[in-house]
């Protein structure tokens, strides 16, 4: 895995010795929001966030902002080349360096949509989905990697669908019909797929590498903005801004 972040950082630090943000002090501001300043109030409550599974983190860099989710948290202050320069031996310190990626590169007006969304925009997300795999990829088989509830609740129905997620709480339950698969399923329900819908959160918990290889791979959410758009990676986020 180290490899994939060794490639990122090597981007990232291309892009900012370009636009001379190494040499300036920066500085960055990374903090845990509460669901409800993440989310809003969506009319449903089955959110990881809202069941205190994880924590959106929020970077600001020179007025660009980024996020990035993760199940460890705190605060950092410091410039962006100590960011850069941090070891990313835990999550706590991916989603440090993975917001503020996200928060300099929107900063450099390079990418969108870093921002999560709120309300019942969650849910129309979800609908534009799966339109958007109809129209592009038609009737495929289609294993979900992470537990969106309003994704799965309308993907449950339009495609044949299998979910892995980590949630001890959420293994061996059924989520719209559709039973939720652990880790160690991954093998089988990537040769089983024709299409890998993954959550950026792989990118902070160090579990993306699997998904990398194999069948196509369409990644979800704000996490993973800003890597995408490095690593040329398909990356779907209708709502975000």
């Amino acid at each position: 895995m180290d490899a994939i972040f060794d490639n990122l950082k090597a981007r990232f630090m291309a892009l900012c010795e370009k636009n001379h943000l190494l040499k300036t002090t920066v500085v960055v501001r990374t903090r845990g929001l509460t669901a409800e300043e993440a989310i809003g109030h969506p009319d449903d409550d089955d959110f990881p966030l809202q069941k205190g599974k994880e924590c959106l983190m929020h970077a600001e860099l020179c007025g660009g902002a980024g996020q990035a989710f993760t199940d460890r948290y705190g605060d950092f202050s410091g410039t962006l080349e100590t960011v850069m320069q941090m070891p990313l031996k835990n999550n706590y310190r991916r989603a440090v360096f993975v917001s503020t990626l996200n928060a300099a590169l929107r900063q450099m007006r390079l990418i969108q949509g870093t921002i999560h969304c709120r309300d019942g925009e969650p849910g129309q997300c979800g609908s534009e989905l799966a339109d958007h795999i109809k129209s592009r990829f038609g009737s495929v088989k289609i294993t979900q990697v992470g537990f969106q509830p309003r994704m799965v609740q309308q993907l449950a129905g339009a495609f044949p669908l299998r979910l892995l997620d980590l949630d001890p709480d959420n293994i061996g339950t059924r989520k719209f019909g559709v039973q939720v698969e652990g880790p160690e399923m991954t093998e089988a329900a990537l040769r089983w797929a024709d299409l890998l819908l993954v959550t950026g959160t792989t990118l902070v918990n160090n579990t993306i590498g699997p998904f990398l290889s194999g069948p196509p791979v369409l990644f979800y959410g704000t996490t993973i903005a800003g890597a995408a758009y490095l690593m040329e990676w398909d990356r779907f986020c209708a709502r975000s801004t």
